[in-house]
């Protein structure tokens, strides 16, 4: 037996000898017999040891087998006679009887692949057994190849079985049967052994048909009673024989003839595969192929004379299940593999990686398996050729127990099989996802305390500690069938000084790989015990509207601990009661299912166990369908499901896609269509989530012995053609729904299908319910009215491709119909329609679509954007371009003018730092509208891998057109600056340096924050345009509020320095020369600025819904002309400039005529503010494709993450 004392472990309890061992042995040796004198037959009571684990006692007791009541009462006498310094914890106790149980092995001799039985047989009366594999330490679970059985016989014998299927040498070792009864725990150990079937014979031999006879010999390593020994041939030819095994011998011979009729001339030289397999009566296999060639008289190249012996050399070289590879020295050389030496030891939840290096590049076939010969799925693992040899990688990203075991790495060539073994151990952690906790949170008064508990499916031997603001506590462990829970009981005076405030608690597993995972934080909210007013002794307390949330199983729902319900319900506190808010708890036989693909999704086996899970998912979710059509929560898990498995296949055959359609059609049926609903409020791509894993699943769809495919459901159908090589068939579809009345049909030229692969599937799938599930348009104003159709390919598409649809159109409303597809990277991933690359044609009460890509397509009634035919647009694109050239050209001449003139208008510091002013917004705004051109021709003409060039010409573009508002905030604030702190004069390099970082370096930072902030997540650009996004992230905002700031900036700071100039104070007067420059920034600054903010006030108008199609008008004539504006007003107009071009360039008579008009016309030039012409100048920089922001356009770049739903919207 052993007990716990809660005291803290000394070394010296090691030693027998020394004083403390002695003092702690009489003493509890004295209140053993105290307590233990009591039983019936008892004779006496032993310390034996003590061990850490606070300290542990072990001791044994010689008596008859008390009755655990009688156990109990002695127990409770032990505790109460000793001394409570020892700190004994009662509830520790452990009995550990000798008793006689009786432990057999069928069969004795055990191979690999045999099916074996251990069974248990013990005289008491309890059913609660556990198996044990000591080499694992995993408590064995019911499962694909291990099952436990135990049944009470006559009222007074346990009988436990366990059965392994398919045994494998990893499953080698000692196994521990344990029966529990209260504390008792009657244990037997039984170790077996494995051995892997060896068969020996000639691998290659050469016969002559001369009609005498041959013996092919086969013989097992070991010598059993074999069940059956049986003899296959596969060849070109026929030659058969007769088999011969006897009885008491290892060895089978097969014993053939051959003659020159059976082997002509023609056939001279033919081989012929002999296969010889032995059987145990377990279901243990093992095999040895044989080739034989068979001569002709006639050939030269037979054997002279009669095979009567064969020498047997052979080499061994391990094969991929486990039964050596016996080759003759004439085989192929073996390849020399190098593994990963380092061994490998992981805990659940923790990746690992083997490598596996040949040194030959030469192979047929690589691959990983088991010991068992289990093939590993291949997506687990990749392979790479090099010119002097090759590798192959098993990469694990979360392990699970399932693969502990050992692997092979297997190169083949032809017959010769290179083989490289690997251990991988696996020790058991709970997931992070797994561990269940409650509370999630809860409330509590100041003083008050509450239990928390974190729950696991299994029984291991965790150390589990609570944390709770800082500190750490030991948890308490409770085993409840197969759930076991570790608690604790918080409580708040011995914990937290003050109240209220929030507590976060989470508990901590660590295993005995001293590996450790935290659970979810579960909340506590300290909270004044007055302000409390709903109680529930399962839900707890909570203050008036408090909402909280509470593990299903955890709360008032009837749930058992096998069969467990999941999800999550929603209390809200409604007076003095809590009332059910929101629930979306899933039913125990959905909530086993989801787990179920939970653990598939990370099995070696996937590929192996997803048909037989598929076909199980289809079955119970049409016995469930009441449950689902009742409960989000269940609807949302069947979802959860599918998308999990649709990630799994790299192929899906007819069985497997009937399957899903059949659980599709079940959760997209009428009656569901309000539960629907309720799900989408609470998380709305969860139709998104559904269309998309119909896709992958029929992308991964492919069928060998059919070229049509065709699956039809109420709510859902498919049809596919697989192409075939040579010239292909139209692909053409239709479906008609009269449930529903909507129909459709897909077609595709013959064009477009001859450029793809040899036996690519050409997959539609159609919908009719989907369309009231799906959401409605990014603008939210429309939704679908017809068929949901989507549209895969198998096998990547390289070149363009067009697909033509009919839709049945619905809508009696009247209105233009759209074509549109389901894409899913709008509303921040959760998905929307979209009418990028579709093209629309009425034609009666038909609608019919073409479109440039595969997509989940339908209909939308048009929003009131310009449409790409419309004049509205052709016009806008005129005005874009013709602008543009203007600007350009104008912002060239306002450079080379700045440079002609450089010298003479620079001679004070205020006109040098003006000129760099202007030098550098015309230099800034020029760039741009470079970057503008790229970023136009990128989204006109979808050029390939045209996205990362939008991404860069939407950066370039933000920043260059920040930089001409920050270059103009800097000649605004050196206006400021001059007439302000007039006796404060920086040097020319210091305000060079401060204007270069301002006009530069804020621009800069805004726009790396930015791009670095929403790319990411791929939300950067908008999905029409290479401009910053709107829909989604608002990034656009980060150029208009700078921008817009700016201009109010200049603004104010024109008016300030106009009415300090006109009304200047004592001594601020500055000189002529210095007034005339500050006078011409004025002048520029109050003219270019109103015209930068007045034209992104009509920018921003356009990017909402609904406007006016005057403000796209506007927008994009200010915008396209803002580089003459620049010209005109920010260089032209400066006298100094105009005097110095007509020095340079005129006769001097045109200079004396010049000098007369100056002083007759310098108080209204041509472009003053005051002038007709200034008036109607206005300028923008943010130019979107043709200066129209809300205008939806075709990227080639918005494809890349599209769905292959197409539909209607109205």
């Amino acid at each position: 037996m052993l007990v716990r004392l809660n005291v803290g472990f000394q070394e010296d309890l090691r030693n027998t000898s020394s004083a403390l061992f002695r003092s702690y042995k009489t003493d509890l040796e004295t209140a053993f017999r105290t307590g233990y004198s009591t039983f019936p037959g008892y004779k006496s009571v032993t310390v034996t040891g003590f061990r850490p684990g606070s300290v542990v006692v072990n001791y044994e007791i010689r008596t008859t087998t008390p009755s655990p009541a009688l156990m109990r009462k002695a127990n409770e006498l032990v505790t109460q006679n000793l001394n409570q310094t020892y700190k004994m914890d009662d509830g520790s106790f452990q009995a550990f009887p000798s008793n006689e149980t009786r432990f057999s092995v069928i069969p004795e001799v055990i191979f690999e692949g045999d099916t074996v039985t251990l069974v248990c047989e013990n005289d008491v009366l309890s059913s609660n057994v556990s198996w044990y594999h000591v080499g694992g330490s995993v408590d064995i679970q019911n499962g694909s190849r291990f099952w436990v059985y135990t049944t009470v016989l006559n009222n007074m014998t346990s009988v436990s079985r366990l059965t392994v299927y398919n045994i494998t040498q990893g499953d080698a070792g000692e196994y521990i049967c344990r029966l529990t009864l209260d504390i008792f725990q009657y244990e037997s150990r039984k170790k077996i052994n494995v051995t892997p079937v060896r068969i020996f014979t000639i691998e290659e031999m050469r016969v002559t048909c001369d009609n005498n006879p041959v013996s092919l010999n086969c013989c097992s390593e070991i010598n059993v009673n074999w069940s059956k020994v049986e003899w296959k041939q596969e060849g070109e030819i026929t030659i058969p024989g007769n088999s011969e095994t006897e009885s008491d011998s290892s060895c089978s011979r097969y014993t053939l003839k051959a003659d020159g009729t059976q082997c002509p001339s023609g056939s001279a030289g033919r081989t012929v595969v002999y296969t010889c397999e032995f059987i145990s009566a377990h279901g243990a296999r093992g095999s040895k192929n044989i080739e034989v060639t068979f001569t002709s008289l006639g050939d030269k190249s037979s054997h002279k004379g009669k095979v009567h012996e064969h020498v047997m050399e052979m080499s061994t070289v391990q094969s991929t299940t486990g039964i050596s590879l016996e080759t003759s020295k004439a085989q192929e050389q073996q390849a020399n593999l190098t593994i990963t030496p380092d061994p490998i030891s992981v805990s659940e939840g923790q990746n690992f990686s083997i490598k596996c290096i040949s040194d030959v590049s030469n192979y047929d076939e690589v691959y990983w398996n088991t010991s068992a010969g289990i093939k590993i799925y291949q997506r687990f693992y990749t392979t790479r050729k090099y010119p002097d040899g090759a590798e192959s990688v098993l990469t694990v990203r979360t392990s699970t127990r399932e693969w502990n075991g050992t692997y092979h790495c297997v190169f083949r060539y032809r017959n010769a099989y290179s083989v490289a073994t690997k251990d991988v151990t696996v020790h058991p952690l709970p997931l992070e996802q797994d561990i269940m906790v409650d509370p999630l949170e809860a409330s509590i008064p100041c003083g008050g305390s509450h239990h928390f508990k974190c729950c696991v499916e299994e029984d291991e031997d965790y150390k589990v500690t609570f944390h709770a603001d800082s500190l750490s506590f030991p948890a308490a462990k409770e085993v409840n069938g197969k759930q076991v829970c570790y608690k604790f009981n918080f409580v708040a005076n011995s914990i937290v000084s003050w109240c209220p405030r929030h507590v976060d608690v989470f508990c901590h597993f660590t295993n005995a790989a001293n590996n450790s995972v935290r659970s979810p934080s579960m909340k506590l909210n300290l909270v004044p015990g007055e302000n409390i007013t709903c109680q529930d002794p399962i839900i707890g307390v909570g203050e008036p509207g408090q909402v909280i949330p509470k593990l299903c199983r955890f709360s008032h729902l009837p749930s058992s601990s096998a069969n467990p319900v999941g999800g999550i319900m929603t209390y809200k506190c409604v007076g003095s009661q809590w009332k059910v808010k929101s629930s979306d708890c899933i039913s125990a036989p959905i909530n086993s299912l989801l787990q179920l693909a939970q653990a598939l999704s990370k099995s070696p086996f996937q590929d192996k166990k997803l048909p037989a899970y598929l076909r199980n998912l289809s079955v119970s979710t049409d016995k469930v369908a009441h449950e689902v059509s009742s409960s989000p929560g269940n609807l949302g898990a069947i979802i959860n499901i599918l998308d999990l498995l649709s990630t799994v296949p790299i192929q899906v055959n007819s069985e497997m896609m009937t399957n899903v359609l059949s659980t599709v059609n079940v959760i997209l049926d009428k009656p569901i269509l309000s539960t629907w609903k309720v799900l989408q409020q609470q998380q709305a791509n969860h139709s998104s989530q559904l269309l998309d894993s119909v896709e992958r699943f029929s992308q991964a769809l492919r069928s060998e012995d059919s070229t049509v495919l065709s699956i039809s459901h109420t709510n859902v159908q498919m049809r596919g053609m697989v192409i075939k090589s040579g010239s292909p068939k139209p692909y053409k579809q239709t479906f008609a729904f009269s449930d529903s009345n909507l129909w459709g049909d897909v077609a595709i030229d013959e064009c477009h299908l001859e450029n793809l692969q040899p036996d690519s599937s050409v997959v539609t799938v159609a919908f009719p319910t989907l369309k009231t599930i799906l959401g409605q348009d990014t603008q939210g104003k429309n939704s679908a009215n017809s068929l949901v159709m989507t549209t895969t390919v198998s096998h990547k598409i390289t070149t363009p491709f067009r697909i033509s649809m009919t839709f049945k159109d619905n809508n009696s409303l009247g209105g233009k119909p759209q074509c549109v597809f389901w894409n899913f990277t709008l509303a921040n991933h959760t998905g929307g329609w979209d009418s990028s690359g579709c093209y629309t044609k009425v034609d009666g009460d038909s609608v019919l679509c073409s479109c440039d890509h595969l997509t989940s397509f339908s209909i939308l009634m048009s929003p009131d954007s310009p449409d790409p035919d419309s004049l509205l647009k052709v016009l806008l694109d005129i005005i874009s371009y013709i602008g543009l050239c203007f600007s350009i050209l104008s912002l060239a001449a306002c450079l080379v003018v700045e440079a002609v003139v450089w010298k003479s208008v620079t001679k004070n510091r205020t006109s040098y730092m003006r000129h760099i002013c202007i030098v550098n917004i015309a230099a800034s705004l020029l760039v741009a509208d470079i970057w503008f051109i790229v970023a136009s021709t990128i989204r006109d003409h979808h050029y390939v891998l045209n996205e990362t060039a939008c991404v860069a010409a939407t950066f370039f573009i933000h920043f260059f057109y920040l930089s001409v508002f920050f270059w103009m905030l800097t000649l605004g604030l050196m206006l400021f600056y001059r007439l302000v702190f007039i006796l404060h004069d920086a040097s020319k390099s210091v305000q060079k340096a401060i204007a270069f970082s301002l006009g530069y370096g804020c621009p800069l930072i805004i726009s790396v924050i930015t791009v670095g902030a929403t790319q990411p997540q791929e939300v950067y650009t908008r999905k029409n345009a290479c401009w910053l996004n709107w829909e989604d992230t608002k990034a656009l905002l980060a150029f208009v509020v700078p921008a817009l700031i700016i201009v109010v900036v200049n603004v104010t700071i024109t008016v300030v320095v106009i009415a300090k100039i006109l009304r200047p104070s004592i001594g601020d007067k500055p000189n002529k020369q210095e007034k005339s420059s500050l006078f011409q920034i004025s002048k520029s600054i109050g003219v270019l600025t109103p015209l930068l903010g007045l034209t992104w006030g009509f920018g921003l108008a356009t990017v909402f819904q609904g406007s006016n199609a005057v403000f796209h008008i506007v927008f994009t004539l200010l915008n396209a002309f803002q580089g003459l504006f620049i010209l005109l007003f920010g260089c032209l107009w400066d006298q100094k400039v105009q005097e110095a071009l007509l020095k340079k360039f005129s006769l001097s008579r045109w200079s004396s005529q010049h000098s007369k008009s100056t002083s007759l016309g310098s108080s209204t030039p041509v472009f003053s503010m005051s002038s007709p012409i200034s008036r109607r100048f206005n300028n923008l920089f943010g130019k979107t494709g043709t200066y129209n922001v809300s205008t939806p356009e075709t990227t080639s770049s918005s494809l890349a993450n599209t769905s292959s739903a197409y539909s209607l919207l109205n």
